[in-house]
């Protein structure tokens, strides 16, 4: 059974963290976050299941309540946000063969592709490189740091200048960075990276603009081996109602890209090898609402939920205060 970690935060605000297999969750004694444990294990030269094994067993835990309770927080996060940094790739998922047939299609038809097309065909043709090689380097993003990182939950807020709040379900990589500037994967977590597609859409220039808006990851983070196939479901509810709902498709057998590709080309630079910091990386997506002409209101509900992971993702829409119509005023000094 898969070893799953989560995070705790009771009501008088002391934190645990929680090892989950199956329908079985305890808490791991004298451990107060994931980051604590990670450097733990990195110190101690063995891995995160062994570094759980050997701080023993604590009281049982039943998850589906606590975090009805809101009590889970994001299983990943750092005392100093500037620490936790959030980025992602995209054109990175196959999508449904029907939808591969067409984007190759409409690439041979065409006299000019666009730059996506070529980023995807790219990707599609050397984005797994075989052992020891680098494969071709991905779209990438910045999203921010982890004031943008959202517990599950709780509201994904788009700013009041937004033109849109959009879901993405994904899968999401969570990393620490050893004293030595090597890069450890900690697990998987389910996303939402959350972007502004309308903004997107009128010039993909603008896919910066788009990005820099808040994330949110599932309770839950998957530990050791990543599984290569993840299939389940995105949907919006609205009072309560669904008023839509798709198969989400993840992990390496529907991707254009090995893991081990996206990481080295996040990682291969400096700057993302600070010791002791935490990234959260998301490896993109090929379900959006947004393709479906869905048009998101605060109050939509985004749940996001997939096997090995037992509880979804969910996170209310909702639109930040301002007017979005006067200039930021920057003050000379």
């Amino acid at each position: 059974m898969s070893l799953r970690l989560l995070q705790h935060r009771d009501d008088n605000g002391q934190r645990t963290v929680i090892a989950a297999q199956g329908d079985r969750a305890t808490i791991v004694p004298n451990v107060a976050s994931v980051r604590e444990l990670a450097l733990r294990a990195i110190g101690e030269g063995v891995s995160l299941a062994e570094a759980v094994a050997a701080a023993g067993e604590g009281a049982e835990v039943d998850l589906a309540a606590e975090y009805a309770a809101g009590r889970l927080i994001a299983p990943i996060d750092h005392s100093d946000a500037a620490h936790l940094i959030l980025t992602g790739t995209g054109l990175t998922h196959l999508g449904s063969a029907e939808g591969r047939d067409k984007m190759h299609k409409a690439a041979a038809a065409a006299e000019t592709q666009t730059d996506s097309m070529r980023m995807f065909l790219e990707g599609l043709e050397g984005g797994k490189p075989g052992a020891g090689a680098i494969g071709q380097q991905p779209e990438w993003f910045y999203k921010g740091d982890g004031q943008q990182l959202v517990d599950p939950g709780k509201p994904l807020t788009m700013p009041s200048f937004a033109k849109d709040g959009g879901e993405e379900p994904e899968l999401a990589g969570v990393y620490i960075v050893g004293d030595d500037g090597t890069p450890y994967r900690i697990g998987l977590c389910l996303g939402n990276e959350f972007s502004d597609h309308v903004t997107e859409r009128h010039n993909y220039l603008w896919l910066a603009h788009s990005k820099l808006r808040q994330a949110s990851i599932g309770p839950e983070l998957l530990v050791g081996d990543a599984p290569s196939d993840v299939r389940g479901a995105s949907r919006i509810t609205r009072d309560g109602a669904v008023i839509w709902e798709k198969p989400f498709l993840s992990g390496e057998d529907n991707m254009s890209h090995s893991l081990a590709n996206l990481e080295h080309h996040h990682f291969k630079y400096d700057l993302f090898r600070r010791p002791g910091d935490l990234h959260v990386h998301f490896f993109g997506t090929a379900t959006l609402s947004f393709s479906d002409g869905i048009k998101t209101e605060p109050g939509d509900v985004f749940e996001i939920e997939a096997a090995p992971f037992t509880l979804p993702l969910r996170n209310p829409l909702a639109r930040a205060e301002g007017d979005a119509t006067l200039p930021s005023v920057v003050k000379a000094l």
